[in-house]
């Protein structure tokens, strides 16, 4: 009977959107004067692992290209953990539906991604099919290992890539393996073997074997930087000496007894606590100067060859990272913005430079985009919208308002390299909504948090036992229908507040 009830009222909830508005695709306003980008352009996607957004300020091209393009000042992650973000990247479905909850089996990682389907439902086959060079380098999927032929004689190419260059285990930057085109190849521990570097060298290379074929290509380089152990490259391991981590608010949060029991017990940091906060976040902007030159030599690549007017070139994150907020040393997996909200900018063909989007985008919106960049109709399975329009300075009409964010807590596992953040003491398994002015979150132990984020940025006030009890229920009812939505069902759930 409660089922029917839940069921009911989100038929309500959605029914107020309008019947039109879940039965036809919003039409897209055209802005004046924009700028229609090449029937076939080129794509080229930097994916970095747990990059924030306070990183950005030490990285000279992404601001460049912050001029240059758009930033989307907005965009939320639908779960801040590697493997169910990547997942959602891929296929531009939430993790309800890729089934990818965790970084490792049983509920998720490379052979889960794989067996639920998610390599076909990838964007890469389809950009492929579409006449696509296309090429992965760097990091694919917790789990994955580079050696491992899936019962073949050489090991594992998946569908959708014609050059594949990944390796399993890349944190530590130095001594590794990567599949090359199904080849083992083994880098050691010379400066020049430093997985960034060997990622920026092979991207250049795939940019010039490119630029003649005739045919567009997507590359996508998923650097394993600035995720830990913070090993930078030689060159940059003795700057910035005397930068220390920024210390917003909610650092070393003075009263946290509003929080959630998981939080709540957490102990103020000490000064060793702090000290060694500041050598993280001075070893991550060590390590995120060989990024940022990477993305300097792929853009000098394409203009060489006059590729730049025809190439879209993305930069993003899989999720972001708290250092010292809210009392939390160093993870993500939380709610909050530090973990949720992420660096994207986008330059090419088109896109307006200077501008800034408000909007709320999100990881499930990223292959829905790149397919309609390269003239592929998004699966009706897709969860997401393409971002295509924002592209070519258009406002897209009936866009989302809310944010869907959930996350399933893993069991601690010696082989996750996100162990630390799934110890006890981390968030419970929970689902949130966030929207430009506030955050609400649902606990599976029956917890709840609120923020207002208008009076509270900082997310600090916990103010979720002073709700409405109508308020509650409504937010409650778009938070289930937005966990249980699916393909073009998403768009009307996401469209109220």
């Amino acid at each position: 009977m409660i089922r029917h009830r839940r069921l009911a009222a989100v038929l309500c909830l959605l029914a107020v959107l309008g019947t039109s508005g879940c039965l036809l695709q919003p039409v897209e306003r055209a802005a004046p004067k924009a700028t229609k980008a090449p029937k076939k352009p080129n794509i080229v996607f930097v994916l970095t692992d747990d990059l924030s957004w306070n990183l950005v300020a030490h990285m000279p091209q992404v601001l460049r290209m912050q001029r240059d393009g758009l930033t989307f000042d907005d965009f939320i992650m639908a779960d801040s953990l590697c493997c169910t973000s990547r997942a959602t990247i891929f296929t531009g479905r939430y993790p309800h539906n890729t089934g990818v909850r965790t970084n490792f089996p049983p509920d998720g990682g490379f052979e889960v991604f794989k067996d639920k389907g998610g390599e076909q439902a990838s964007f890469a086959p389809s950009l492929q099919k579409a006449g696509y060079r296309t090429a992965l380098l760097g990091k694919y999927m917790n789990g994955y290992q580079p050696n491992d032929t899936q019962g073949d004689t050489k090991p594992y190419v998946p569908p959708g890539w014609n050059e594949w260059h990944v390796s399993g285990n890349g944190y530590p930057e130095y001594d590794y393996n990567l599949n090359e085109n199904g080849r083992l190849v083994h880098y050691g521990a010379r400066p020049q073997d430093y997985l960034t570097d060997v990622l920026a060298n092979k991207g250049v290379e795939f940019v010039q074997r490119s630029a003649g074929s005739g045919r567009p290509f997507f590359m996508e380089i998923a650097t394993f930087a600035p995720h830990g152990p913070f090993v930078p490259a030689p060159r940059h391991a003795a700057l910035f000496g005397g930068l220390t981590a920024p210390q917003p608010p909610s650092f070393n949060e003075a009263d946290i007894r509003d929080k959630p029991s998981w939080l709540r017990s957490h102990p103020k940091l000490r000064r060793p606590g702090v000290r060694r906060i500041d050598d993280g976040f001075r070893d991550r902007v060590r390590m995120v100067q060989s990024v940022d030159e990477m993305i300097g030599r792929i853009r000098t690549a394409l203009k060489e060859r006059g590729l730049d007017r025809d190439t879209y070139l993305v930069f993003g994150s899989d999720n972001g990272f708290h250092l010292g907020e809210h009392r939390l040393a160093g993870g993500k997996m939380t709610a909050f913005d530090t973990d949720i909200r992420v660096p994207y900018v986008v330059v090419g063909p088109g896109v307006p430079a200077g501008r800034r989007v408000g909007e709320i985008a999100q990881n499930t919106d990223l292959a829905p985009t790149f397919q309609e960049l390269a003239g592929v109709r998004p699966p009706a399975t897709t969860d997401g919208r393409s971002l295509a329009p924002f592209l070519r300075g258009a406002a897209p009409a009936g866009w989302r308002e809310s944010a869907l964010v959930e996350h399933v807590k893993p069991p601690p596992s010696p082989l996750d390299p996100d162990r630390q953040d799934s110890a006890p003491g981390s968030p419970t398994t929970y689902n949130a909504i966030r929207t430009d002015d506030m955050l609400y979150v649902e606990y599976s132990g029956g917890e709840s948090e609120y923020y207002d984020r208008v009076r509270d940025p900082h997310e600090l006030n916990n103010i979720a036992a002073g709700l409405p009890e109508q308020r509650r229920r409504h937010l409650s009812d778009l938070l289930y229908a937005l966990t249980h939505c699916t393909g073009s069902g998403c768009t009307p759930a996401g469209r109220s507040r």
